[in-house]
């Protein structure tokens, strides 16, 4: 594995009397792509919140670049490189598309590069640049998703996090989905991949995490988890070939 970037230590998030995540502890390194996989319930999304800042951790630790970030804010966060793209996208329906894609920025003070950042986001997806200046409700769920990455590349990440980016989109999405996944790996970008798309996951991963429960239950190569028999029981519904 190359340098960890992203490292978290015995990692706990608890809601009142609820234990969402017992003691994780996992890495993603430079120019990896890791999936977190589980069922719901299991835990993910809470992990993402804590890593993101919108929650605080009762317990454990969160570096990244060499950094603990375990108390920052999630704006400290984001200047240092950890961008999300959430659950469900949590775009700006009421704003247009180019006004979704300033608000990627809004953390940075030359203007003048995130105007070439989101032309280059333009670039990427001429859908988005046909729509710029329609409000986002008119995009498709896939557009609506392309939309959400291109907002968190304006933020110039080193990490992104993405939070079930195939939930709801059409097979033929998810396919161009993975891909760019897979294209922005390939540039560099570091990926924290959270899917219930075992399969896909698996196969453009380097690493895997399954969660039950809060608890890292098991962990690897990505291909060995694959041709686990106990996962494909669980976690894919079929035996392994």
């Amino acid at each position: 594995m190359s340098e960890a970037w992203l490292e978290t230590e015995a990692l706990d998030v608890t809601y009142g009397r609820t234990h969402a995540v017992r003691g994780v502890s996992l890495t993603v390194g430079e120019g990896e792509i890791v999936a977190v996989l589980g069922a719901n319930g299991a835990g993910k999304t809470s992990l993402l919140r804590a890593l993101q800042g919108a929650v605080k951790p009762s317990g454990g630790t969160i570096r990244f670049m060499g950094r603990d970030l375990t108390n920052a804010g999630s704006a400290e966060r984001v200047r240092s490189g950890m961008m999300l793209v959430p659950e469900g996208r949590q775009i700006f329906v009421s704003m247009t598309v180019h006004e979704n894609l300033l608000m990627g920025g809004h953390l940075r003070r030359d203007q003048s590069a995130v105007e070439k950042d989101i032309k280059a986001v333009y670039e990427r997806f001429p859908n988005l640049a046909e729509r710029r200046d329609m409000k986002a409700t008119v995009l498709s769920g896939g557009e609506q998703q392309m939309l959400a990455v291109g907002r968190a590349l304006i933020g110039r990440p080193k990490l992104m996090m993405l939070d079930e980016p195939s939930l709801g989109l059409s097979p033929l999405f998810v396919e161009k989905l993975f891909s760019l996944i897979q294209e922005l790996n390939g540039e560099g970008l570091s990926i924290l991949l959270v899917e219930q798309n075992t399969h896909m996951a698996l196969e453009i991963a380097s690493r895997a995490y399954v969660l039950e429960l809060g608890r890292v239950t098991l962990q690897g190569a990505a291909a060995d988890l694959a041709a686990d028999a106990a996962l494909a029981e669980a976690y894919l519904g079929a035996e392994p070939a």
